[in-house]
């Protein structure tokens, strides 16, 4: 389903974008290390050498980051270039992020849908930015 410009977001179409098994959301604290980790972990799941390891899936969405992947790398030499709001990622420094389906403790966030929903709403008109997120090499 797709949403073109100046059409009304109905509720239907919410959940229809976060039709998810899993769809708790979990807002946390991680440093740069265990973020570019995640991601080299869940490119890992795509891109292994060997199709047994593969675990499918896709990668990362991610808002307020833009990286580099080199799908052809080896495990933790796969993602490059991690940036918040432009500025490359600190290994030390924390982060606050968000995210749905997490791995790890459960999610004790309300559902994905309704924090879109809500998020929606208080927009009132949404933006797009047009700019590429990922850069793969």
């Amino acid at each position: 389903m797709t949403i073109v410009p100046g059409q009304t977001i109905t509720l239907e179409d919410v959940y229809a974008h976060t039709a998810l098994t899993y769809p708790n959301t979990l807002v946390r604290e991680l440093t740069g290390a265990e973020i570019r980790q995640i991601m080299e972990d869940v490119a890992d799941n795509l891109f292994h050498p060997d199709p047994y390891y593969r675990q499918g899936g896709d990668m990362v969405r991610v808002g307020g980051l833009t990286y580099a992947i080199e799908p052809r790398k080896p495990m933790g030499q796969r993602i490059s270039d991690i940036r918040a709001g432009g500025v490359p990622l600190s290994a030390d420094r924390r982060y606050k992020t968000a995210s749905w389906a997490a791995v790890g403790p459960e999610a004790p966030g309300p559902p994905a849908y309704d924090v879109v929903a809500q998020h929606l709403r208080d927009l009132k008109r949404v933006r797009l930015d047009p700019r590429p997120r990922v850069k793969v090499l």
